[in-house]
């Protein structure tokens, strides 16, 4: 097993990550803690990638996963670029990636997640026991722009909330159109986040190339961040301070 406290690296993931509004806010927000607020808009957001090879990770191997959730207000990363979000699942191939998440707090459990690109569309499946979420895009050719940031996701351990900047590094496609998103599986709890009808995306890419990593294990809040250690930090009453 992985040492949960040790960063890891990922590098060249096929990546499509996007958010939409929901058509059952009330359900999509009944998923997040009482000490959290929904974003004002009701935004979820589904990220679903590919890593083919073990060349391109520290410590993973390749691997597939699918992560969803709810998009929570006051709690964007230092760049701001997007909202932070609350992980409600967290479906990889990997029980090395399960192990290793599930101990840093996110709900992993098993899933497989493919994505294939024929002609400009792009079709992105996540299966569990079966088919649970299918998403088709137009998705054109990477250009010569990179975009990089943060990433902020929440998840609860032994009890505490825990917050998490994620850095990555990508190549996005362009032009990028999600068509479809599918909810295969009305009793999975995962449907509670199904999109409303007709569709609107709020933001999102796909890029055949990203990189991001899992920082070292989150410190209290009240610890000073050893240099060059992207933040990562405890909430102690379910916001953190300076959020």
């Amino acid at each position: 097993m992985l040492d949960p406290a040790a960063p890891q690296l990922v590098i060249n993931a096929r990546t499509l990550l996007f958010s939409w509004l929901p058509a059952d806010p009330g359900a999509a927000g009944a998923l997040v803690p009482a000490t959290l607020r929904p974003h004002p808009e009701g935004q979820v957001f589904l990220s679903q990638y590919v890593v083919d090879d073990e060349t391109q990770t520290s410590g993973f191997g390749a691997y597939s996963l699918t992560y969803l959730g709810v998009s929570l207000a006051d709690m964007e990363p230092p760049d701001r670029q997007t909202p932070g979000g609350w992980w409600t699942h967290y479906l990889a191939s990997s029980a090395r990636v399960r192990q290793y998440a599930a101990a840093r707090g996110a709900p992993a459990e098993a899933g497989v997640t493919r994505i294939e690109l024929r002609g400009g569309r792009l079709t992105a499946e996540t299966w569990t026991d079966r088919p649970l979420i299918r998403v088709t895009a137009h998705a054109g050719h990477t250009g010569t722009e990179a975009h990089s940031g943060h990433h902020r996701y929440l998840t609860r351990r032994d009890g505490e909330l825990i917050v998490t900047d994620y850095p990555y590094v990508a190549e996005p496609v362009s032009p990028f159109e999600v068509e479809s998103v599918e909810f295969l599986a009305p009793e999975h709890p995962a449907y509670a986040l199904r999109p409303a009808n007709p569709l609107r995306v709020c933001w999102g890419f796909y890029s055949p190339r990203v990189s991001f990593a899992y920082p070292a294990r989150p410190n209290p809040s009240d610890e000073p961040t050893p240099p060059h250690q992207v933040p990562a930090r405890r909430a102690r009453s379910g916001l953190p301070s300076g959020s």
